[in-house]
C-alpha cells in the first residue's frame, strides 16, 4: 500500500436506534438511563435526543422513522422513541395501534416501530405506581389519593393509580371542567377497579389524603402554596413528577406541612424501564441507575 494511502474506514456497526423527542429536550436524562439499561442487559442499541419544533412533531417523527443514520459512527434502523412534553397527545393520535393504557390515557410517551407504522404505549402511570409502592414503600391499596392536574401527565398516571386500587381518588385542577372530563373518561375503569373516583377544583382538594401526586405545572411556575395543606393526611407522601430544582418548591411545601416529600426522579427511571422492556423484551434493574442519578443531583437547600 502506498504510504499516503489510508485504509478504508470500517463500516459502522449496525445498532437499533432510539430517541427521546420533545421541546425542549436538551435537559433529558433519558440517554443516560437507556445507555445504562442497555449496558446492564447486553442490548446493542443507541439512544439520543431529538428536538422537534412545536409545530413539527409529525415531520420530525417521520424523518426519524425513515432514517438509518444517527450521530457520526452510528447507523441502523429507527426502532422506537420516548415522547415528552408537549407532544404526548399528538404521539397517541399518530399511532396506528395503541396499548390499552395509552388508549385510556389518550396520550403516549413511548412509541415502537411495527409493520411500517408506530405502536403507542404510556408507561408513565406504571412508573409512578412502582416508584410509590416499591421505591417509597407506600402501598396504595385502600388509601386516599389526590392527583393534581388534568393534562398529559395526569392522564398518563390516572389509569395506573386506579389499578392500584386505592379506596378513593380525587382529581383536582385549576380548570375544574378538565378534571371532570379526565375523571369521566376513566369512570368505567374506576368502577372495574372498585375505586371511588371524584373530581373538582384545585381550591377544593378535600382533606386527609395519604398520597398527593402533583402532575400540574405549578412547580414550573414557582407556586409556593400549590394547594390547601389540609389535603395532606398525617405522614402523607407528597410526590412531584418534576425533579431537580423544578420540584424544590413543592417539596419544600410538603416538608413544611409534615409530609414526606418525593420528587419524580424515581418515576422517570421506572417508566423508562417499562418502556425498555416493551421495546427489548427484557426488564432492567432500576436501583443502580436511580442511585447514580440521585448522586448527580445537587442537594436541596
Amino acid at each position: 500500500m502506498p504510504p499516503d494511502t489510508l485504509p478504508a474506514a470500517a463500516p459502522a456497526a449496525e445498532r437499533d436506534r432510539y430517541v427521546v423527542i420533545g421541546h425542549p429536550v436538551a435537559h433529558s436524562r433519558s440517554p443516560f438511563i437507556h445507555a445504562a439499561f442497555a449496558e446492564a442487559t447486553g442490548q446493542a442499541l443507541h439512544y439520543d435526543r431529538l428536538e422537534a419544533p412545536l409545530d413539527g412533531f409529525a415531520a420530525t417523527l417521520q424523518a426519524f422513522a425513515d432514517s438509518r443514520e444517527g450521530p457520526p459512527g452510528v447507523r441502523g434502523p429507527a426502532r422506537g422513541c420516548n415522547v415528552t412534553v408537549p407532544f404526548k397527545f399528538e404521539a397517541r393520535a399518530l399511532a396506528l395501534r395503541c396499548t390499552e393504557r395509552a388508549r385510556l390515557a389518550g396520550a403516549a410517551n413511548t412509541l415502537r416501530r411495527e409493520d411500517g407504522g408506530w405502536a403507542a404505549d404510556n408507561t408513565d402511570g406504571a412508573g409512578l405506581v412502582r416508584d410509590i409502592e416499591h421505591n417509597a414503600g407506600r402501598p396504595l391499596a385502600g388509601r386516599r389519593v389526590l392527583l393534581l392536574g388534568a393534562g398529559g401527565a395526569a392522564a398518563g398516571a390516572l389509569g395506573a393509580l386506579l389499578q392500584a386500587r386505592p379506596a378513593r381518588l380525587r382529581v383536582v385542577n385549576r380548570t375544574p371542567d378538565k378534571a371532570r372530563a379526565l375523571a369521566d373518561r376513566h369512570a368505567d375503569w374506576a368502577a372495574a377497579c372498585g375505586v371511588a373516583l371524584e373530581a373538582g377544583p384545585l381550591d377544593d382538594p378535600g382533606e386527609g389524603h395519604d398520597v398527593v401526586v402533583n402532575a400540574s405545572a405549578s412547580s414550573l411556575h414557582g407556586v409556593a402554596e400549590p394547594l390547601d395543606a389540609r389535603a395532606l393526611g398525617p405522614g402523607a407522601l407528597a410526590l412531584d413528577m418534576m425533579y431537580g430544582p423544578a420540584a424544590d418548591g413543592f417539596l419544600a411545601w410538603a416538608q413544611r406541612h409534615g409530609a414526606q416529600p418525593r420528587d419524580g426522579l424515581g418515576m422517570l427511571v421506572e417508566q423508562a424501564a417499562e418502556a425498555f422492556a416493551w421495546w427489548r423484551g427484557v426488564r432492567p434493574q432500576t436501583a443502580p441507575v436511580l442511585a447514580a442519578l440521585r448522586a448527580a443531583l445537587p442537594a436541596r437547600g
